[in-house]
């Protein structure tokens, strides 16, 4: 199976052969701040619960639970937002001189 990207003979697990995917680790260190609003989301939504649900009385178990819904979010997100910078990757071009085998 030809790499998805560039059409290159010998692909790795993901699909796509080696230097793609050196060049898509490249691309996204420009991008890599994003886990720093995952992490907020989900240690906010973590405190939200664990921190809110004792304080209005509700049982210490909630405020556990409320730990592990946080730490689902960011997990959720974490992977919505690779999938979406891998698609954004996509759908960029080529490098200008790159010119992939045909064999």
């Amino acid at each position: 199976m030809p790499c998805a990207r560039c059409a290159a003979a010998e692909v790795t697990a993901s699909g796509w052969c080696a230097s793609c995917e050196q060049q898509h680790d490249t691309w996204s260190r420009q991008h890599a701040a994003d886990i720093i609003w995952q992490a907020f989301t989900g240690a906010g939504i973590a405190m939200l619960f664990g921190l809110g649900a004792p304080l209005i009385g509700l049982s210490p178990l909630f405020g556990i639970v409320g730990v592990l819904i946080g730490t689902g979010t960011f997990v959720g997100v974490r992977a919505w937002s690779k999938r979406r910078r891998r698609q954004q990757f996509l759908t960029s071009a080529l490098p200008r001189a790159y010119l992939p085998s045909k064999t």
